[in-house]
């Protein structure tokens, strides 16, 4: 039996209703048609191939052009600039069934929805907004988020790329690296210190990029441990001509902006996380029933379903942070969506990683295969717990929110 999120169109909960007599842990009904639609894409679409394009690296092209038709390429975003116009508990939904099926498609829609089209929307002119998102939200354009440098990971601040204002146009200079969807983008958002004189926080400025502008180029691609099939590369600027109305916001809003875009960044990388993690326990239990040893199915084994039980619980207990997490973004409540978008993203990358463990050695020797999902998985998994700030940054996030309420 695949149980596959299932869980999540309805929880008794009939103590918890609502005034409109829907428990708080049911889905309306536009999330649960969002969650059946990318089940039946990831089924129809991405099941196949998903292998194979993690052996091939081939960037799925194609498959984003049918994701944007459905809506997915700008979810929750309006509609008057080409977005599906829904809400950010959707927006997890469909990662999350994505990436059970494919973790590399899971991450190029991720990126491309929460760090490109977001800080244009919310800090765009209406300029740039009607410019640049109808062809993003529609998936004509694939987007991406340029603000990691090789001595500039965890420490956003120690940025050294540089934009110049001279002759009315911005000069950048630098290379930024291991950037998601960077040797396929058509449009991104770079982020570079303007004003190196200015305090770490307000030294620095986004700008938006488009293909083939001069001095622009992209490197090296990078060969990865998982996610292999989305594009992660490096950003060269090299007297990189942009124009004056290019910069995102006021000179100066940088760390601000890449503050705020985080924040939504990290609740689709926990929603990813945990379609890797259901897809890991699908797999799992499966494999336990079809595996006999000793004159009976593994399923029957205690040790077994300990680790079934323990992958369950710690699935369920992700998505309540993840649902709760998204649900403080739809109110705009960003102060709380710091915190909660770094516990979502700590646990369930966590939990993913625990989960695809376990679904290796259920597998035993053939979890050690590629010719089992198993092996695919715990290789996808590894990631969520470096990019968009590491476990260890989550950490001092919610550590630091946690403890200023107890200041006197």
């Amino acid at each position: 039996m695949n149980t596959s999120l299932e869980g999540h169109g309805h929880i008794s909960a009939s103590s918890l209703n609502t005034e409109n007599n829907r428990s708080v842990f049911e889905l309306t009904e536009e999330q649960i048609m969002v969650r059946d639609m990318c089940r039946d894409f990831g089924e129809k679409e991405l099941k196949e191939q998903a292998a194979r394009i993690d052996k091939t690296h081939q960037f799925p092209m194609e498959t984003t052009k049918k994701l944007g038709d459905l809506g997915m390429m700008g979810v929750v975003y309006p509609e008057e600039y080409g977005g599906a116009g829904m809400d950010y508990v959707s927006y997890a939904i469909a990662i999350a069934e994505l990436s059970k099926y494919c973790a590399s498609t899971g991450t190029i829609v991720a990126a491309h929805n929460s760090l490109c089209i977001s800080p244009i929307y919310y800090f765009g002119t209406e300029e740039q907004k009607k410019k640049y998102l109808p062809k993003l939200c529609s998936g004509q354009h694939i987007g991406a988020f340029a603000i990691t440098e090789p001595e500039a990971g965890s420490d956003a601040g120690g940025t050294k790329t540089t934009a110049v204002f001279k002759n009315g146009k911005w000069i950048l200079n630098g290379t930024k690296n291991f950037i998601t969807n960077g040797g396929v983008c058509d449009v991104h958002v770079v982020l570079a210190v303007t004003d190196k004189d200015a305090p770490k926080g307000k030294n620095t400025s986004f700008f938006i990029v488009e293909k083939g502008t001069p001095g622009f180029s992209v490197g090296k691609l990078e060969e990865k441990l998982g996610i292999c099939a989305s594009s992660t590369t490096e950003m060269i600027y090299d007297n990189c001509e942009i124009p004056a109305e290019n910069i995102l916001g006021k000179p100066g809003d940088g760390f601000k902006i890449a503050m705020h875009t985080l924040d939504g960044g990290r609740v689709g990388v926990a929603a990813q996380a945990l379609g890797i993690a259901q897809a890991a326990l699908d797999a799992a239990a499966n494999y336990a029933h079809q595996r006999y040893q000793f004159g009976k199915p593994i399923a029957k084994q205690q040790a077994i379903q300990f680790m079934i039980a323990d992958m369950a619980t710690e699935i369920e207990a992700a998505w309540l942070l993840v649902y709760k997490t998204a649900e403080i973004l739809n109110t705009g409540d960003r102060r709380r969506a710091s915190k909660y978008s770094a516990m979502a993203k700590l646990y369930a990358s966590e939990c993913a990683h625990r989960c695809t463990h376990r679904c290796m050695q259920i597998h035993g020797g053939y979890g050690y295969i590629k010719d089992y999902v198993a092996e695919r998985l715990y290789r996808d998994a590894r990631i969520t717990e470096i990019y968009e700030g590491t476990s260890e940054i989550q950490r001092l996030v919610i550590a630091g929110s946690v403890l200023a309420d107890y200041e006197s």
